[in-house]
């Protein structure tokens, strides 16, 4: 528990360290250590309301993503952005721009909610490409509805660190299995897999012992780098290509 203690401990002085801060008149620019797609950094705003903040993304993460050509007017899309939206707590104004009212007490949440939801939201461009036919999330969910598995959508649990993990399914507890906490990972890349990772770790550190995790990973578009499967696996996290999925289906449906 004390290694799992000094890796917290490491992240939020990274996160600390890395977080630059900017006033402009009236507007406070938060550039954070997160980075999108275009390997740039995240940044979001802040503009003081009376007694609250209001937290917002001016608009650039949708408008991004539609530049780059991926539209969200399906209703698949449509239906995953607001699932990522609701999940965090964050709004859409304008039909663009992702936004959060916040008081000082909750500032450190919201503000964190509101850099999950633009990554999330920022990672639907790799569902543009026409060859994918639907969501992984969605095939995800059908294949367990065809094996028989028994799960929660969209699970909240609250971490060591006071935040909200969220996990696309939970598999409840049944005699002798586990409870199972899956994560889906449509776009394999390092910064996206150490988010898992610290989700899971910041839960585990408030919930030892009682869950199993997995994460079941696209690999129809690219290949999975080992580095980022033996990254799953120093931290006892089950890593299934979703071409290895029927490898792990007893395990599910237990």
């Amino acid at each position: 528990m004390d290694n799992l203690k000094n890796l917290i401990d490491k992240y939020y002085a990274w996160l600390k360290d890395k977080t630059v801060l900017n006033n402009i008149d009236d507007v406070a620019e938060i550039t954070t250590p997160y980075l999108d797609r275009h390997n740039d950094y995240i940044q979001i705003y802040a503009l003081k309301d009376r007694d609250k903040y209001k937290l917002t993304d001016d608009g650039y993460t949708i408008k991004d993503l539609q530049i780059s050509g991926c539209s969200l007017d399906s209703p698949k899309r449509k239906k995953l952005l607001n699932a990522i939206l609701n999940g965090y707590g964050v709004e859409l104004e304008g039909g663009d721009t992702l936004t959060t009212t916040t008081t000082e007490a909750e500032f450190p949440l919201k503000k964190h909610n509101l850099i999950q939801a633009v990554i999330d939201v920022n990672n639907m461009f790799y569902l543009a490409n026409s060859t994918i036919e639907g969501l992984f999330y969605e095939d995800v969910k059908l294949w367990f509805d065809e094996i028989d598995v028994r799960y929660i959508e969209r699970v909240h649990f609250g971490g060591k660190s006071g935040y909200f993990r969220t996990f696309d399914f939970v598999i409840p507890k049944y005699k002798n299995s586990p409870e199972r906490l899956i994560k889906t990972l449509n776009n394999p890349t390092k910064q996206n897999a150490d988010s898992i990772i610290f989700d899971w770790l910041d839960v585990e550190a408030a919930r030892p012992g009682i869950a199993e995790p997995f994460v079941l990973i696209n690999n129809e578009e690219k290949n999975v780098p080992s580095s980022l499967m033996n990254s799953f696996e120093n931290y006892n996290i089950k890593a299934v290509q979703w071409s290895d999925r029927d490898s792990i289906k007893e395990v599910l449906a237990a």
